[in-house]
């Protein structure tokens, strides 16, 4: 977690950043901004850091995996190495970011590149990068006063509560290419894949967060799309291992693969099945994940959401299946309906 109620903006530099393809204009500022009053420094600090509270935690690379060849990585240790060369290199980031701004539907929008000092990670204090892009501007009313008649007008502006892009590189990790977080609301759309891919070009860390997640990504994917391809299950066996397999997450500080095997697929030609499955995923997905690792919480809170235990039939009904499959039975009637038997104690 980033604590930053001691943090500092040490300096602020801002650059208008066109679409290049649909020639929009590149526009550099010729200095940093000058010093802030208080209340809009904390406005400003709430706006660039509040969403970066639960991170998930990237390193620079490059297209050969050297990420010292990275662009973005040389601005950022320069700038780390001297704060006075933190201008022309913000105007280097902005030029940099241009160059990818090439596809039709990016959006023009304004860089803020930030400087901060005393930003606080487990309870160690470090300087960090911050590169905020604001693209949507909103309409505000502003109300004034001439002696007894009230005045309306609107106004653009930043919503300083919604931040569009937004990412933070921290002076740690340096010789594993920096330990960086990201912001992207319009991650969903693939052309915008380029705030992450293109402009910034960042790899997951191994850490904890990523370790978990990833291996949960594997075991859902193996259950839900390949199991079925080879073995004579039923959707309630699929749901059970899921459910066994986040249940494994949720009771456990640590992760084991064989103990996770044994446990969740329990046969041994469904292991062998998942570990062929496991080692052609991860060489598809370029993923290096450890046989044993720390679980982290917050990426199984995050998962469980998508690990459905629900039983849809038709349009009619849904079951929710959340412990024994036992107590549930499919069949078929004589007449070719199916059906599922249920068992149960006590009715709410």
């Amino acid at each position: 977690m980033i604590i930053y109620d001691d943090v500092k903006l040490q300096h602020i530099s801002i650059h208008h950043i066109g679409n290049k393809i649909n020639d929009e204009d590149l526009i550099l500022s010729k200095s940093t901004l000058e010093k802030t009053e208080i209340d809009v420094n904390e406005l400003l600090v709430k706006y660039f850091l509040s969403p970066f509270t639960n991170a998930e935690w990237y390193n620079f690379t490059f297209s050969n995996d050297d990420f010292e060849l990275n662009p973005l990585y040389q601005f950022a240790a320069q700038i780390f190495k001297n704060d006075r060369s933190f201008h022309p290199n913000s105007v280097n980031i902005a030029k940099q970011l241009y160059e990818v701004s090439d596809h039709p539907q990016i959006k023009s929008g304004d860089l803020f590149v930030v400087y901060f000092k005393n930003l606080e990670i487990d309870d160690e204090n470090v300087a960090g990068i911050g590169l905020f892009k604001s693209e949507n501007k909103q309409s505000f009313l502003k109300l004034g006063r001439e002696q007894t008649d009230f005045l309306l007008d609107v106004e653009e502006g930043i919503n300083t509560d919604k931040l569009d892009k937004g990412c933070l590189i921290l002076n740690i990790e340096q010789d594993n290419g920096f330990k960086v977080c990201i912001i992207d609301k319009s991650n969903k759309s693939t052309e915008a894949q380029f705030w992450k891919e293109k402009f910034l070009m960042l790899r997951p860390c191994q850490d904890k967060y990523h370790q978990t997640k990833d291996f949960l990504d594997i075991a859902k994917n193996f259950v839900t799309k390949q199991l079925s391809e080879e073995f004579e299950v039923n959707k309630t066996d699929q749901i059970d291992m899921l459910n066994r397999s986040m249940d494994y997450f949720k009771t456990r500080d640590s992760f084991s693969k064989k103990e996770f095997e044994k446990e969740v697929f329990q046969d041994a030609e469904i292991i062998k099945s998942f570990r062929q499955f496991d080692d052609s995923y991860r060489m598809d997905n370029s993923i290096q994940l450890d046989d044993n690792f720390e679980i982290s919480e917050h990426a199984v809170k995050k998962q469980s959401k998508v690990f459905k235990s629900i039983l849809k039939l038709d349009k009619n009904f849904h079951i929710y299946i959340h412990g024994n499959k036992d107590l549930i039975e499919q069949g078929v009637e004589k007449d070719g309906r199916k059906y599922y038997k249920i068992y149960f104690e006590k009715e709410s």
